[in-house]
């Protein structure tokens, strides 16, 4: 059974599960799924950095109120491996439900952490191809957006969206500059729109992707040029220094009136 929860449910249960514990900004959904009235998976609705502009690209002609991307997805290790696509299966139903009008579901598979979107697949996502995308990695191994890394550098030229850090910086602070690719998924909400596909600016099908697609670049701290390689060059940690106000945002202690609503 898929219902809504609290943010601050879902985040504990994202947080002590998920490979990244960082939450998505844009959320306007979080939904627990129960298996005898035990909470046993999480999943979110809402939108990434740039919603308008995510859309658009693929459909010029629709807009941020006709799709929703899954933020996060995560279950319970004690679940048996295909109770991920079983927990989708229900959430679709219940988005359905939920938003009648809904054109598109979509999201992304983090091939950057190694995950081709096979949860995806399983469930007859349709594949659109990936983007190249590029994160920083601390020497521990947290995963740190650009956007993020830009709030935190000193700000010398008054740019409205922050600084990177430059070379020198990048050695201070024991920072790598790594590429991966991200690959687009999609699923129709009903038979008009898997239609509709049609006016995409990109193809959609079934030719999915493997592990044997997944590639990086790395660039360490005083290189000059990046290394090409088909191993995840870094570990993931769930140590945070550069999230850490995504985190608290989501804590208990930071959402004692609501939680307790």
């Amino acid at each position: 059974m898929i219902k809504e929860i609290h943010k601050v449910k879902a985040a504990e249960f994202i947080m002590s599960r998920h490979y990244s514990p960082v939450m998505p900004r844009l959320t306007k959904y979080y939904c627990g799924y129960y298996v005898d009235k035990t909470l046993q998976g999480v999943i979110t609705f809402g939108w990434g950095t740039r919603p308008k502009h995510t859309i658009q690209k693929l459909f010029p002609k629709l807009d941020t109120k006709d799709y929703y991307e899954i933020g996060k997805m995560c279950m319970d290790d004690s679940m048996l491996k295909n109770s991920e696509t079983q927990m989708l299966s229900s959430a679709f139903r219940w988005l359905k439900n939920k938003e009648p009008n809904l054109k598109y579901l979509f999201t992304w598979a983090d091939g950057l952490v190694g995950k081709a979107g096979y949860v995806y697949q399983a469930f007859n996502f349709l594949y659109g191809g990936y983007i190249w995308t590029d994160t920083y990695v601390t020497e521990k191994g947290e995963k740190v957006h650009p956007r993020t890394m830009q709030g935190k550098i000193p700000n010398t030229k008054n740019r409205k969206v922050g600084m990177r850090p430059n070379p020198k910086q990048l050695i201070e602070l024991k920072l790598s500059r790594v590429k991966g690719k991200q690959f687009r998924y999609i699923l129709p909400m009903n038979k008009k729109m898997r239609k509709y596909l049609k006016n995409s600016t990109e193809k959609w099908g079934l030719n999915y992707p493997k592990d044997t697609a997944l590639e990086w670049k790395i660039k360490r701290p005083g290189e000059t040029s990046y290394t090409e390689t088909n191993k995840m060059p870094f570990n993931l940690t769930k140590e945070v220094e550069y999230n850490k106000s995504n985190i608290d945002k989501f804590k208990v202690k930071n959402n004692l009136d609501d939680f307790f609503a």
